[in-house]
C-alpha cells in the first residue's frame, strides 16, 4: 500500500511540474499566436501560426522593423500583429503615402503598395518615451496606429515580437524583421 502511494505522490509532483513549467513557459517565454486577416502580407499570411517571443523586451528594447504583437484595446482575447515604424521620441507623419521620420523618409522595402489613406499620420504625431508607432506591411488593408481605434503602443502593452512561424510547415522558420 505504501508503495501505491509513493507511486501516485510522485506522479502528483511530476504532473505538478509540467503543469508549473508550462505555465512558466507561455507567460514569460513563448506563446503561439495565429495571424488572422491579411494586413500583414506578404511578410505573414492569413492563417500562419506564430511563435511569439514574450522575453527579449524585458532585456532590450523594441527596435524598427520589429514584427509586434498587442491585445486590441476595444475587444478582449483579440491581438493585432504590427510592423514597429516609429519609436520613442521620434516625429511620425505621412505625406502622400510615404512615412516620414523626423522629416526623413523611411526606406521601407516589405509594403505592398503606397498608403491611400494617412489616418491620424496625416498631421505630425510625436511619440512619448514610451510610445511606438505601428503599421501593418498591407498598409491600405490594415487598421494600425493611423486609426483612432488602435493610435500609439504604449511599451506595456507589446505581449512580445514575432519569433517563428510554425505553420505552413512549407514557410516553417525564424521570421525576418527587416
Amino acid at each position: 500500500m505504501k508503495g501505491i502511494i509513493r507511486e501516485l505522490l510522485g506522479w502528483l509532483v511530476f504532473i505538478a511540474a509540467v503543469v508549473a513549467a508550462s505555465y512558466l513557459i507561455v507567460t514569460y517565454v513563448g506563446q503561439r499566436t495565429q495571424v488572422s486577416g491579411f494586413s500583414m502580407e506578404t511578410t505573414l499570411s492569413d492563417g500562419d501560426q506564430l511563435i511569439v517571443d514574450k522575453i527579449s523586451y524585458r532585456f532590450r528594447d523594441p527596435k524598427r522593423y520589429d514584427i509586434v504583437v498587442f491585445p486590441y484595446r476595444y475587444e478582449e482575447n483579440t491581438y493585432y500583429i504590427k510592423r514597429i515604424i516609429g519609436l520613442p521620441g521620434e516625429t511620425v507623419q505621412i505625406v502622400d503615402g510615404y512615412v516620414y521620420i523626423n522629416g526623413q523618409m523611411l526606406d521601407e522595402h516589405y509594403g505592398n503598395e503606397v498608403m491611400k489613406e494617412a489616418g491620424l499620420a496625416a498631421e505630425p504625431i510625436t511619440l512619448g518615451a514610451d510610445e511606438y508607432f505601428v503599421l501593418g506591411d498591407n498598409r491600405n488593408n490594415s487598421q494600425d496606429s493611423r486609426s483612432v481605434s488602435v493610435g500609439v503602443i504604449h511599451r506595456e502593452e507589446l505581449l512580445g515580437r514575432a519569433w517563428v512561424r510554425i505553420w505552413p510547415l512549407s514557410d516553417f522558420g525564424v521570421i525576418k524583421h527587416e
